[in-house]
Order: structure tokens, then sequence, then C-alpha cells
């Protein structure tokens, strides 16, 4: 006879094996993230080779027209919005393993911040650089989110109604050493 406890352990085994259908997810690699013992872990990036790493990221963020034209004109009471937003996102790239639990500290080379003001609202592009054991699309990543949130955050006064999505990996590449 099994047990209530038993019976619910089974269902959650069920429910932590079963696929959701995300890209990737029936690859079959393993997670480098997970220690033996399921436990979060930091990935060992010793015995990898030291070598140029890049990463560009970006994001978007929708406002309305006139929350756009202040932002071009620079009328925000805040300030330069695009100025903070790309210092923001630099300071955020330089954290990120602060941010990150098992995110490498990482020497950064570059950080770029852009910014493409479109009809609909701000593209944003975050290009990070280092020459190191492993990449830096996490920083690049990062950047580009605080450089969203910073843009909504210097807004939110005159624009309720903004939207930030489109977070995403743009390109990395890996060089020789």
């Amino acid at each position: 006879m099994r047990s209530a406890d038993d019976a619910a352990g089974q269902r959650a085994d069920s429910r932590a094996s079963r696929s959701f259908g995300f890209p990737g997810e029936m690859s079959g690699e393993k997670l480098t993230h997970l220690g033996e013992d399921g436990s979060a872990a930091m990935v060992d990036v010793s015995a990898k080779e030291i070598v140029e790493r890049r990463a560009v990221a970006g994001g978007f963020i929708r406002l309305g027209k006139e929350t756009l034209r202040m932002v071009e004109e620079d009328r925000i009471s805040k300030g330069s919005v695009l100025g903070v937003a790309r210092v923001a996102g630099i300071q955020a790239a330089k954290q990120t393993p602060h941010l990150i639990p098992l995110c490498h500290p990482l020497p950064l080379d570059e950080v770029a911040v852009d910014f493409e003001v479109t009809p609909a609202g701000i593209e944003i592009r975050c290009r990070v650089a280092t020459k190191a054991r492993t990449g830096v699309e996490m920083e690049a990543l990062t950047a580009a989110s605080v450089a969203a949130l910073t843009i909504y955050d210097m807004c939110k006064g005159v624009d309720s109604s903004m939207e930030i999505g489109g977070v995403r990996l743009i390109e990395k590449t890996k060089g020789e050493g």
C-alpha cells in the first residue's frame, strides 16, 4: 500500500520529467549548472582556453508617440533618457555576476549600448566583449534588460502604457586565443 507522500512524490516526478515543448528541451544535452545531485553549481571552466568572446543582445520598449517625442527632444524631467539608460546598461553588464548567481565574474573589454528610435518605441542593442574562458551573453542580456528598465523608470511619469519585450541574444561568437 502506497502512502499519500509516495503518491505525491510520484506525481511531482512525473511533472518534472514532462516536456513542455520549449526549444532545445529535447536535445538530450545536460544542464551545465546542475551538480550530480541536482543542486545548483557554478560551471568549472578552468580547463577551457582563454579566447576572445563577444555577444550582442537586444530588447525593445514600446512607448507612446508623445513620450517618444519627449525622449528625442530631451524633455523628460528626470534628464537625458538615452544617456542615463546607456550608462545603466554598461553598469549592469559589469554587475552581472552580482545579479545572476551562477555567472562567472569576467573582465569586460567592451560594453556598448546603442538605441534606435522607431515609430513604435526604442530598439536596444548591447554589445559585450572579453577574453575569457566563458561567454558574455548574460552580460549583454543584462545590459539590454536594465537599459530598457531605465527607460521605463525615467518615462513612467508621463506614459503608463509602456511595454518591455523582445529581450534576446542576437549573436555570440568565440574566437581564437
